[in-house]
């Protein structure tokens, strides 16, 4: 049987995992409570935008839980952002995290987490605990405050 078309091997694409930094690990900083994470995140979002719309961040901490990395998710509208599970995978491998913090925030100015909210919690969890990296919170954040999954024994 004669092959029409063969393969062109040098124009497979080429995977590579690189992490690179510009932060000694001395200056990371380092998460001990939801309020440290709120602290850090405060300090990074954008003001104009925290009650504009949604958008999902996630801290991507080492063993020490200090944080190598955030990962900008996704923004979304008013009412909600979409997040794609594999991409925040592919980010926590990619950094060589132990433990992530999902965050993001609610324009409404309301904590309460939805059901939407609880769901991406769980999927999350389960997924990142096959490959034996912990999802140590998931914060929702205002410019008033924030819901700390963990603090309410939820996570």
């Amino acid at each position: 049987m004669e092959r029409i078309h063969s393969p062109k091997w040098t124009e497979i694409a080429e995977v590579e995992l690189v992490y690179k930094t510009k932060v000694k690990a001395s200056e990371r900083p380092k998460i001990s409570s939801s309020i440290d994470t709120y602290d850090l995140l405060v300090s990074v979002w954008n003001p104009d935008n925290i009650e504009l719309y949604e958008q999902v961040k996630v801290l991507l901490l080492n063993r020490a839980n200090k944080v190598l990395g955030i990962y900008h998710c996704s923004s979304g509208g008013i009412t909600g952002a979409s997040v794609d599970l594999k991409l925040v995978v592919i980010a926590a491998i990619k950094s060589a995290a132990c433990s992530v913090v999902l965050t993001h925030n609610h324009p409404s100015g309301n904590l309460q987490p939805s059901q939407a909210d609880r769901k991406l919690t769980s999927e999350l969890k389960n997924i990142l605990k096959y490959l034996d990296i912990r999802l140590l919170d998931h914060i929702i954040i205002t410019q008033e405050g924030y819901y700390s999954f963990a603090d309410e024994g939820v996570l």
